[in-house]
């Protein structure tokens, strides 16, 4: 599909028709970015979306351990506060 370039103040700008805008989920705010000489419109992540999911793929913490177990150097041991 070919669209015109438009006019907005100094800058230019493009018209996506609204049947494209459905299929690829846009809603307020999109992210550009150049990938291979093209630009690239995608739509916008909230930040940290699908963490949630991905720790409870993790699965459970219950059998984690510490890697560290004591205060290594002297700093640690004096100096640092927890």
């Amino acid at each position: 599909m070919k669209v015109e370039l438009i006019r907005v103040g100094n800058s230019r700008g493009i018209r996506i028709p609204k049947p494209l805008i459905e299929q690829c989920g846009f809603e307020d705010t999109v992210e550009l970015q150049i990938e291979n000489h093209r630009l690239v419109i995608a739509p916008a992540r909230r930040p940290r979306a699908g963490w949630e999911d991905a720790f409870r793929a993790a699965g459970s913490s219950a059998h984690d351990e510490l890697l560290l177990d004591t205060p290594s150097s002297q700093f640690d041991r004096e100096e640092w506060r927890w």
